[in-house]
């Protein structure tokens, strides 16, 4: 019987076998939208024209990210799983990862943690932002900088700590 950590390498050989002989732009322009920017371009818009929930949300959102970041810091230097397009080396990822590790996913906990935001303050927007969410954690395995089982950590900690942020407001 396959251990989980070979099943989570095959899973990964086959999703990042899908982006073989293909033009990953679109990938990487996804991907790129997980990076932090985003989430302050929308949290200071609101907060100034959104009087109902634009203060909470961006308040919440900051908090969120102020216990997030140490977190992930934490976690990814404690476990030290090197990426893999630094372990296997046959392989080549389509962008240069910003440190050595990948468990978890910084750009999905991110993600999940702003998409978990918008469904508590804007419900209507649930679904389009957990969509958006699942797809910046789906780029990151397409792009060969992350396992499955990272994405799925990714969305353990930001969802973990958007509750935790919402719970001391």
């Amino acid at each position: 019987m396959k251990s989980l950590a070979q099943y989570d390498v095959a899973f990964f050989h086959w999703v990042f076998n899908l982006t073989t002989n293909r033009n990953c732009r679109w990938i990487k322009w996804l991907s790129k939208t997980g990076d932090g920017q985003l989430y302050l371009i929308l949290g200071l818009p609101l907060w100034w024209l959104e009087p109902e929930y634009g203060g909470l949300f961006l308040y919440s959102g900051l908090l969120a990210y102020m216990l997030e970041i140490p977190a992930y810091v934490l976690l990814k230097k404690g476990l030290k799983r090197e990426r893999p397009c630094y372990h296997i080396s046959e392989l080549s990822a389509y962008i240069v990862p910003s440190d050595k590790f990948s468990l978890p996913s910084g750009h999905t906990a991110a993600a999940f943690l702003m998409a978990s935001l918008i469904a508590h303050f804007y419900p209507t927007l649930s679904v389009v932002a957990y969509v958006w969410a699942s797809c910046i954690g789906c780029s990151r395995v397409l792009l060969g900088v992350h396992y499955p089982s990272d994405i799925i950590a990714g969305v353990l900690l930001g969802l973990a700590i958007s509750t935790i942020s919402l719970l001391i407001l």
